[in-house]
């Protein structure tokens, strides 16, 4: 349900939905290790951060690169920091120094989804009261459930984008059955009776439009398609990113739908 309060603190602070907590530090990237852990270097010397993202992060992962990091809640966790933001810089820009913070921490999305609903700027939500995390349908768990008063129930699975190519944001950054899965699973509950979406944020600001990355996975592409034939609505939001944390943005268009995208396969 809806926090009136929280929404109303939020608007007249301008504090991000998702603050970042105190302690966050930036460090140099040396390398990443199997996709789940990050050396940095800082100058208190080597520090290891834990990532959570299990893409390939393309174009995200030159050593050197500046990477924000929050400190774990669980202070006796073996990596007690958790791999954030990554800085991308502009190389075509005039002036040295110009780029942005890119948001890879890959539980932003779903909790994103869940402030921004509680805050009322859920708008493919309208009339939905409350939220469950993490439901379970089956043998699935999907990101969130919506149920609302004489509605029928919604369900929405969430996505971390962080590849841009040619102004679009695209999704996934490397082959994903297990995204192949959400987007049958969720087509299935639409031929049961019931709503469901996928719900894209976009943690850069380059990007202009939304598409499936079908040079990287054209299966998950076609599926995408497919997907929103069946009736899947897809909502692609741009996140904004900065050291304070990471708020909601505006929707994202879709980009034009390929000649003989979403054909059977």
């Amino acid at each position: 349900m809806r926090d009136d309060a929280t929404s109303n603190r939020a608007r007249a602070d301008n504090a991000p939905l998702l603050p970042l907590p105190p302690g966050c530090r930036v460090g140099a990237l040396v390398r990443r290790v199997k996709r789940f852990s990050v050396e940095l270097r800082t100058q208190d010397g080597p520090l290891w951060a834990h990532s959570n993202n299990s893409g390939s992060m393309l174009g995200l992962t030159r050593p050197g690169t500046p990477v924000l990091v929050s400190p774990a809640a669980n202070p006796a966790r073996r990596l007690r920091y958790t791999q954030e933001c990554v800085w991308l810089a502009e190389r075509t820009a005039p002036k040295a120094g110009a780029g942005f913070w890119v948001g890879v921490n890959t539980s932003v999305p779903n909790r994103l989804l869940e402030a921004a609903f509680r805050a009322g700027r859920l708008p493919f939500a309208a009339g939905y009261t409350e939220l469950r995390r993490e439901a379970r349908r089956g043998q699935s768990r999907l990101d969130g459930l919506f149920t609302g008063p004489g509605l029928p129930p919604f369900w929405v699975e969430c996505k971390n984008v962080t590849l841009v190519e040619d102004d679009a944001a695209c999704f996934p950054d490397a082959a994903s059955e297990r995204g192949c899965k959400h987007l049958r699973e969720l087509m299935d509950i639409v031929a049961g009776g019931e709503r469901a979406a996928m719900f894209y944020l976009v943690q850069r600001p380059d990007g202009h439009c939304f598409a499936p990355a079908d040079c990287i996975d054209p299966a998950y592409a076609r599926l995408f398609w497919q997907a929103l034939d069946a009736g899947v609505a897809i909502h692609p939001f741009r996140a904004l990113v900065g050291p304070a944390g990471i708020d909601l943005g505006p929707p994202l268009p879709l980009a034009p739908r390929p000649p003989a995208a979403g054909h059977a396969f």
